[in-house]
């Protein structure tokens, strides 16, 4: 009989998780009775170490608020989860810890598929982990962007109107607006976006977000991050199953 393999989730508020959902129907697809997805919901990363010890644990998804926080207690990264500096996958083989990021892979994905020739530089709203995946991406395929965050010097409250008239991709990197908080949305020159944009929401729960909303309202075309999460949680799936 195969040895049964787990794998699973750790976040923060995480029940509404797309990724336990996902994985559970494709091991029925694939008749894999002998997986198994767990989610890990803890307030700290105290006990990472002993949900690393788990029995027949091979892999796990990492979301909000530890993309950052959990890399510390990793045995290793790749290389592009090094240059990101926050990871969302881990494969654990031989009780070693290596982390991976998917995010990158998964949101390159969504913006070659969408991003027009006009559409030549970015404004990145949100500093934390989704976006540092984010602003990799735009590096590697060298387009110019802002940061705009609480703490960065381009902020919601200084942000022109001329910025965004000029950056016609704008990606929604914070949990803003997230289920079940719809109705919040970043502050935000709305009244600036053009039917030239493309804006992006990273959020894929609401469908539409407040931000996106708002964002088709002026004619531009909007995308949210589900696309992006099934691309990520495939690659990660793959690296789970090369990695043992």
């Amino acid at each position: 009989m195969e040895k049964s393999v787990k794998l699973g989730l750790v976040g923060r508020n995480i029940s509404y998780s797309f990724s336990k959902k996902y994985f559970e129907q494709k091991f029925q697809k694939l008749f894999l009775k002998d997986h198994s997805y767990e989610v890990f919901d803890i307030e700290n990363l105290q006990n990472i170490p002993a949900i690393f010890q788990t029995e027949n644990l091979v892999g796990l998804n990492v979301t909000i608020p530890y993309k950052e926080q959990i890399i510390p207690y990793l045995d290793e990264l790749s290389e592009e989860a090094q240059e990101i500096g926050a990871i969302n996958c881990i494969s654990i083989k031989n009780g070693k810890t290596k982390g991976f990021n998917t995010d990158a892979f998964g949101f390159e994905k969504t913006l070659l598929l969408h991003k027009k020739p006009h559409q030549k530089s970015a404004i990145v709203l949100g500093n934390g982990g989704a976006a540092k995946a984010v602003q990799f991406v735009l590096k590697k395929n060298n387009i110019p962007f802002i940061t705009v965050s609480r703490t960065t010097e381009i902020n919601y409250q200084n942000l022109t109107e001329n910025q965004v008239l000029e950056n016609l991709i704008i990606i929604q990197c914070t949990p803003v607006g997230t289920f079940p908080n719809v109705e919040e949305t970043l502050h935000f020159p709305f009244e600036n976006i053009t039917e030239n944009h493309l804006v992006i929401d990273l959020i894929y729960n609401p469908t539409l977000s407040k931000f996106l909303k708002n964002a088709a309202e002026k004619g531009a075309k909007t995308i949210n991050g589900y696309f992006m999460l099934e691309q990520q949680a495939e690659k990660a799936w793959e690296i789970w199953n090369e990695e043992q």
